[in-house]
């Protein structure tokens, strides 16, 4: 996986997980976030060079955002799902929240897509889209193949 701008080495690959984290958190803001591992089958402990190679091979990633409010106290109804996925060249994200699964998915292509979680048809932004679309857009610009 090479991320924007970056003319490097596999040596200098970027810890994948702090750069969606520290995105999340700019995005996000008062809300702090832990990135995790959440693929079926896969071992939680997964380093995070193991999830860059596992981008850089094409496999689709399934993270989980755990969100903490500045003091700490977790604030799960604010966790959120994140799934990375190649489509051709491009690279593509599912956002959705992990623990209210009535609240309305974001596809991240070219454009943002709103769906509903039930019937996966499109539909109106939420009232909160924007900082989810902030991010989805950060996170866009730094994956790339």
């Amino acid at each position: 996986m090479l991320f924007a701008g970056s003319d490097h080495g596999e040596e200098q690959v970027a810890d994948l997980a702090v750069l969606i984290a520290a995105a999340a958190d700019v995005c996000r803001k008062p809300l702090r976030h832990a990135v995790i591992a959440n693929v079926s089958g896969v071992d939680q402990g997964r380093s995070e060079r193991e999830l860059s190679d596992a981008l850089q091979r094409g496999d689709d990633l399934i993270l989980r955002l755990e969100c903490r409010d500045p003091g700490g106290t977790r604030c799960e109804d604010d966790d959120l799902e994140l799934e990375i996925y190649r489509s051709g060249e491009d690279v593509n994200l599912m956002l959705g929240w992990s623990n209210r699964p009535e609240r309305p998915l974001l596809w991240q292509g070219h454009h943002p897509v709103w769906m509903d979680a039930v019937s996966g048809q499109r539909c109106a932004a939420p009232q909160d889209a924007a900082p989810l679309e902030a991010l989805s857009r950060r996170l866009r610009a730094l994956l790339r193949p």
